[in-house]
């Protein structure tokens, strides 16, 4: 499959996107300073490709209540290709798991988990060992607060990688 080729214009699209979520055509169009109509012509483009995951709102949990959020690292026992899928889709499923990551080097996974608090954390890491997951360790740190959580400049860094 041709790798699409994102020009300036792309950019300021997807930026405006990840930045405001959706909008309407006219408003999208006046903040990428393009018209309307070749605006949306873009951003079809851009969905059909693949670059638009979808729309979501930012919300401020801590005004919802008192959650306990925890980064837990894990390593797997074995390291085959079965047994990173099965890890993988359970942990999918999940809820509570809100973010989780492979990586190289000494763990596998690194994944922010988000329960009402720390008993049902609990509950939750003794059920994945339970499930026979091959899960080897496990670290956890719980968050005290956040201090930044944001997305990428999308401009800077494409300007950085040539695209």
């Amino acid at each position: 499959m041709k790798r699409l080729v994102l020009d300036p214009a792309d950019v300021r699209i997807l930026s405006a996107i990840q930045q405001h979520g959706q909008l309407s055509k006219t408003r999208l169009a006046e903040i990428v300073n393009l018209s309307p109509t070749p605006c949306w012509a873009r951003l079809d483009r851009l969905k059909a490709a693949g670059f638009i995951r979808g729309y979501r709102g930012a919300i401020a949990l801590d005004r919802i209540g008192d959650f306990t959020q925890v980064i837990v690292t894990v390593s797997l026992t074995h390291h085959r290709k079965s047994d990173f899928d099965r890890f993988e889709a359970s942990i999918r499923a999940l809820d509570e798991v809100t973010e989780c990551i492979a990586t190289g080097g000494g763990m596998d996974y690194v994944m922010k988990v988000i329960c009402p608090n720390l008993a049902a954390f609990q509950n939750l890491m003794e059920s994945l060992l339970a499930a026979e997951l091959g899960i080897d360790r496990y670290m956890t740190y719980i968050v005290t607060r956040e201090i930044k959580s944001s997305v990428p400049n999308l401009a800077r860094l494409s300007a950085r990688t040539g695209s």
